[in-house]
């Protein structure tokens, strides 16, 4: 499948900052609060690390969850509160909004009885409802509902949307209507991608669509623009699939086939990072993929309906870390992206001048591309820091 340069596009090898977290932690989320990047590590740390946005250097740390921190997000609102807060889960069975002025946990929401790990969760965009996703045990995997208001008691939990693992689970946002904030996209281990009225109490009544890819679904979200509302998923497999907003499957490919070999460089998707929503590309995403070497590109297609259609890269940025990349923020207000790696890096670099509306045709790309760097895909057969991972390394899995 062919894969094109846009006009604008270039490698960079030059970041801005960089960081690391101590312990040789994973770094598994990132999220901007106020003036920091929130970082949240893996196990045995399990603590949220608050960076400074412009020099990166470390301003605090959350204590984080007492058994593996799942999922970080920034949420606008909580709550009584309208301030901006950070939201996260665990595998302690518990959902935690941070007050980072004060480092500490300002609303605690957790399962009453058995304890049930947590894998990911979202507020809604008012802050009225939290939503949190279960592994699987025994035979139930719940999404769970709270009222922040009273975080003692829990609304609801839903125990037949999903038979598997819950993976993520996102409400519908900045849509005109209030009770769109109430619309939850899930998706599971299960093959399932659903969408609930999370105000619904009877589970049966609150299902609205779902859509059975056939495969473990490892993470999705929300597609908003102005053509209209759709949903992204990506597999295990490393395939990457669209959907309507009444789930029908509009695309479904193998994430790692569009490639481009030619001139002497070469840029292989080894995996999807995460998929991006974003106003400025023509179908309102943009698909980081990365590279077992550490290299991350951004790519898009203008039709996310056909399989058959190219597929656009726009950026690579090389060099900044020695293995797989577990986490990126694209922070569109300062044109910076912030990546995140098993190698215990956090590293800032400049994104901007992305041009996704003029793309080369298949004649002008056999031109080379402006770069500051000479292959797309790092050779083994260079020379590498002694840190940097095998040839052989696999990307794992949480």
């Amino acid at each position: 499948m062919s894969l094109l340069p846009s006009s604008s596009f270039k490698v960079t090898n030059q970041s801005l900052q960089k960081t690391f977290l101590l312990g040789d932690n994973y770094v598994l989320s990132l999220t901007p609060i106020a003036d920091f990047y929130a970082a949240s590590a893996s196990s045995p740390s399990n603590q949220i690390h608050l960076f400074d946005k412009t020099t990166l250097q470390s301003t605090g740390v959350l204590k984080g969850h007492a058994h593996a921190t799942t999922h970080l997000c920034t949420i606008r609102c909580l709550g009584a509160s309208t301030r901006e807060m950070l939201l996260s889960s665990g595998k302690d069975g518990c959902v935690m909004a941070w007050d980072e002025r004060t480092g500490s946990a300002s609303i605690k929401m957790e399962a009453s009885g058995r304890l049930r790990p947590l894998l990911c969760c979202d507020a809604s965009d008012d802050g009225l409802l939290v939503a949190a996703g279960t592994d699987l045990q025994k035979e139930d995997a719940f999404i769970m509902y709270w009222d922040p208001r009273n975080p003692v008691a829990r609304l609801r939990s839903h125990g037949s949307t999903h038979s598997d693992d819950i993976t993520a689970v996102h409400f519908l946002k900045n849509e005109d209507t209030s009770s769109s904030s109430k619309v939850l996209l899930s998706t599971s281990s299960d093959g399932l991608v659903s969408t609930s009225n999370a105000l619904e109490a009877d589970e049966d009544e609150a299902v609205l669509h779902v859509g059975n890819w056939g495969c473990s679904i490892s993470q999705g979200g929300w597609i908003s623009n102005a053509r209209g509302t759709r949903i992204w998923t990506a597999s295990d497999m490393e395939t990457f699939s669209c959907w309507s907003n009444e789930l029908d499957q509009l695309l479904a490919i193998d994430i790692r086939s569009p490639s481009r070999h030619d001139h002497g460089y070469t840029w292989v998707t080894d995996y999807l990072i995460k998929g991006h929503s974003t106003r400025k590309a023509e179908n309102g995403l943009g698909l980081f993929v990365g590279s077992n070497e550490g290299d991350v590109a951004l790519i898009t297609t203008n039709d996310l309906s056909d399989a058959m259609a190219p597929w656009t890269i726009h950026s690579v940025w090389a060099g900044g870390h020695s293995g797989i990349i577990r986490s990126l923020y694209w922070d569109e207000e300062h044109d910076v992206l912030v990546s995140g790696g098993e190698d215990s890096k956090i590293v800032t670099w400049r994104i901007q001048d992305l041009d996704f509306s003029d793309l080369l045709t298949p004649d002008q790309s056999d031109n080379p591309m402006e770069s500051e760097a000479s292959h797309l895909k790092r050779e083994w057969d260079v020379t590498m820091d002694d840190n940097q991972a095998s040839p052989g390394s696999k990307r794992v899995r949480r």
